[in-house]
C-alpha cells in the first residue's frame, strides 16, 4: 500500500444517501480475487447501460470530473453487506478518500486497510461541500491526514481518525506491516524467551 500523502484534487459529488456496497461493486463482479481492473466496475449498474455503454447523465461519465480523487457522498456510505472489493473499486477508479456524514463500519474498516480515507464531517460542512460542488464545480480541496485537515475554498475543518489507523496509511502498512515494522523488538524478545 502506498503511503497517505497530502493531496489537492476537485470533488465529484454524489448525493446519493445509503449508498450499499453493491451499488459500489455490484455482486457479480465479486468473483475476482485481484484488484486490476476493479475501478472500471464501479458503479456499474448506474455508469453503464444494458447493452455496456455509459450513460452521459451519471456524474463518473462526466468528463469534468475525470481526474478527480475526492468523492462527496451522502450519508451512511458503505452499508450493506460486506465486500472489501469495494473499496478496491474506488482506489482502483483513482479516489484517495470518500466524504460523508457517516460510514458503516466494516466499509470504513476495509477502506482503512485498503488505503482509502474516510473522512467524517457534520452535516453542515457536508451541505456546505455540497453547495460548493454545485456553485464552483473546479473547486478543489485538500486532504492533510497528518494534520487530519480538510481544506476548501475560504475555510478547513478537521476530520477525526483513530491514531493506529492514521498511523499505518501515512506509513503505507497495514496492520501486518505495521507489526513488521518490530521485526527486530519482537526477535530479541523471543531470543530471550
Amino acid at each position: 500500500m502506498a503511503q497517505f500523502t497530502k493531496f489537492t484534487s476537485r470533488i465529484v459529488p454524489l448525493p446519493v444517501n445509503d449508498i450499499d456496497t453493491d451499488q459500489i461493486i455490484p455482486a457479480r463482479f465479486l468473483k475476482a480475487i485481484d484488484k486490476k481492473g476493479m475501478g472500471d466496475n464501479l458503479f456499474a449498474d448506474w455508469r453503464y447501460n444494458a447493452d455496456g455503454s455509459p450513460k452521459a447523465e451519471f456524474v463518473l461519465n462526466n468528463p469534468a470530473y475525470s481526474g478527480a480523487q475526492i468523492l462527496l457522498a451522502g450519508d451512511n456510505f458503505g452499508c450493506g453487506s460486506s465486500r472489501e472489493h469495494a473499496p478496491w473499486a474506488l482506489t482502483g477508479f483513482g479516489f484517495r478518500a470518500v466524504i460523508s456524514t457517516s460510514f458503516a463500519d466494516i466499509f470504513r474498516n476495509n477502506a482503512l486497510k485498503n488505503g482509502l480515507l474516510p473522512i467524517i464531517v457534520d452535516e453542515k460542512t457536508h451541505q456546505m461541500l455540497f453547495d460548493l460542488a454545485d456553485e464552483a464545480p473546479r473547486a478543489e480541496l485538500t486532504i492533510d491526514l497528518a494534520t487530519q485537515r480538510l481544506s476548501f475554498m475560504g475555510g478547513s475543518t478537521t476530520f477525526p481518525i483513530d491514531p493506529f489507523n492514521k498511523a499505518c496509511l501515512l506509513n503505507g502498512v497495514d496492520e501486518l506491516g505495521y507489526i513488521l515494522g518490530f521485526e527486530k523488538e519482537i526477535a530479541a524478545f523471543e531470543a530471550g524467551r
